[in-house]
């Protein structure tokens, strides 16, 4: 069996992945970092009062704020992270199932990681690992200050 080099920059774990989310929507929608494999990142949410819209489902807007959130962390995972940030210039996702309780679970792999633009893809599976969401996030990596 074949083994993969890890598309990751540098010694990274869950629990400085999950630090990021300090102070910021993700730790206000409750979203966790759970896995990392040498491609890809895992990350869940909860369906609750923050994350659903008014009619009682997941909000699609919360579905694109996992898929954006994870897709940022994985840029800055690859790059070096004394210098770079990645920044989020293109989103979209097809929202494919409803959720009305439990939690997502996000995986996020590369579709394209070389220069300055990355490319993410990001599925979002229920509680019975139905697809529910599929985006595509396109991120910028930008010199750290620039802003």
């Amino acid at each position: 069996m074949e083994t993969l080099s890890s598309i990751w920059q540098g010694t990274l774990n869950l629990e400085a992945l999950n630090t990021l989310n300090q102070g910021s929507l993700g730790q206000n929608m409750g979203i966790v970092f759970t896995e990392m494999g040498n491609n890809f990142l895992v990350a869940t949410m909860p369906v609750n009062e923050k994350t659903k819209q008014p009619f009682g489902l997941l909000h699609g807007g919360a579905s694109v704020a996992l898929a954006e959130t994870m897709g940022s962390v994985a840029t800055w995972c690859c790059v070096n992270r004394e210098l770079f940030i990645g920044v989020g210039i293109e989103i979209n996702a097809n929202h494919i199932k409803a959720v009305l309780s439990g939690y997502v679970k996000g995986v996020c792999k590369p579709i394209n990681i070389s220069g300055k633009l990355h490319i993410w893809e990001i599925k979002l599976f229920n509680e019975a690992n139905e697809l529910c969401c599929i985006s595509r996030f396109t991120c910028m990596v930008v010199a750290k200050g620039r802003f």
